[in-house]
């Protein structure tokens, strides 16, 4: 009796190998699972030479093979990111100096390993800022140079994509920072220099100065009663919250003013008036001394400044007094009515070429010898003596 089965038609069809790869020369090879695809040169039956590895999802690489791996001088194009890599690849990765491109902008150029930025390279990223200079593991890390969007420039030290040690940032308004960096802020001992020409040395603490001047002080009397063509003294000192001397800061510049009281003038006053420019009047200001003043520039021979008449007419013929007769009054600088003059920034006060700076060493700066220009009075009142009925 035959054994069950002996003879049925599926034990007699023979079975079919997979198609082997060629061994030497061009040829095509599809894999077993079908995601791969490879045209190419084939030595013992492995890629070897120039070909192109295709992927099911759109992806490709085209370039040189060792020993059946993609190692050599090739493009890869990745299908899921669109980004494209041209280089030298290790065993598939990209490896050595390559340029890859991002598909959402930007594109780096320099040194990698298993496909990461290692070494030195350059990096431009989508909106335009750029980098060159040291990474590891992907990141700025070490030695480099960023230019912002912004047009700043960073040159110095970086750990981990962040500015840390020593370095130094040009502001693109001017200003520069040169010192130590933490965390991606000023942090230690460094020197910032404002485009005004304020200079900060010294300590920084999270990205601010821990010892700012916060305030300019008048030292002295609040109140000076000054004769016209006499001279007096103003000393002016910067000042931190505590009331201590900001020594770490210098390069502010100081325009010193005083005021020119409004007054009723009886009618047979000797007292000359001032003349009045209609095109340009001053706005007055409310002291805190129960009366209001106009400014009035203040000159000094010792400070370099213009002198007098050159100095009114470089100024469109400062004082502008609108209109009226006025009597030159107590010569109080402008800022005196709050004695502390709050600081900002340091620097950013205006600089007129005839105002003195505070220098390291004039901390509690002196001016010396100060006046009050005389102003011509008015054409046609013989004496100066105010018209009749003018108004207060």
């Amino acid at each position: 009796m035959a054994a069950a089965g002996h003879g049925s038609p599926s034990s007699s069809l023979p079975r079919r190998d997979p198609p082997r790869p060629p061994r030497d020369g061009y040829g095509v090879y599809v894999y077993p699972n079908s995601f791969f695809r490879y045209e190419g040169e084939w030595k013992g039956g492995k890629k070897h030479g120039r070909g192109k590895l295709l992927f099911k999802d759109g992806g490709y690489y085209e370039g040189e093979f060792t020993d059946g791996e993609i190692t050599g001088e090739g493009c890869r194009i990745w299908a899921s990111s669109g980004n494209t890599y041209s280089g030298q690849f290790v065993l598939g990765e990209p490896q050595g100096r390559g340029v890859m491109k991002y598909k959402a902008g930007g594109c780096y150029e320099g040194e990698l390993s298993h496909g990461m930025r290692e070494g030195y390279g350059r990096l431009v990223d989508r909106d335009g800022q750029a980098y060159w200079g040291w990474f590891h593991d992907n990141q700025r890390h070490g030695q480099g140079h960023m230019v912002f969007r912004n047009g700043d420039e960073y040159e110095g030290d970086w750990v981990r994509d962040q500015r840390q040690g020593h370095g130094v940032l040009r502001c693109a308004d001017g200003s520069t920072y040169e010192g130590q960096w933490h965390g991606d802020v000023f942090s230690g001992l460094g020197r910032m220099t404002l485009c005004s020409g304020a200079v900060y040395r010294g300590m920084w603490i999270n990205g601010h100065p821990a010892a700012q001047a916060r305030r300019i002080v008048i030292l002295g009397p609040e109140v000076m009663d000054v004769a016209q063509g006499s001279s007096f003294d103003l000393n002016v000192q910067l000042q931190q919250d505590s009331g201590e001397v900001a020594e770490s800061e210098d390069g502010r510049v100081l325009k010193i003013s005083a005021g020119v009281r409004y007054v009723q003038l009886p009618a047979y006053s000797e007292v000359s008036f001032f003349k009045v420019d209609k095109d340009n009047p001053e706005t007055p200001f409310q002291t805190p001394f129960g009366f209001e003043c106009i400014a009035y520039p203040l000159w000094s021979p010792k400070s370099g400044a213009l002198e007098p008449r050159a100095a009114l007419e470089s100024a469109r013929g400062d004082p502008l007094l609108p209109g009226g007769d006025r009597e030159p009054a107590a010569a109080s600088d402008t800022s005196r009515g709050q004695r502390d003059i709050p600081g900002g920034p340091p620097g950013l006060t205006g600089r007129p070429p005839q105002s003195p700076r505070l220098r390291p060493s004039q901390l509690c700066r002196q001016f010396t010898d100060c006046r009050r220009e005389s102003v011509s009075p008015s054409p046609g009142r013989p004496g100066g003596r105010p018209p009749p009925n003018s108004p207060a």
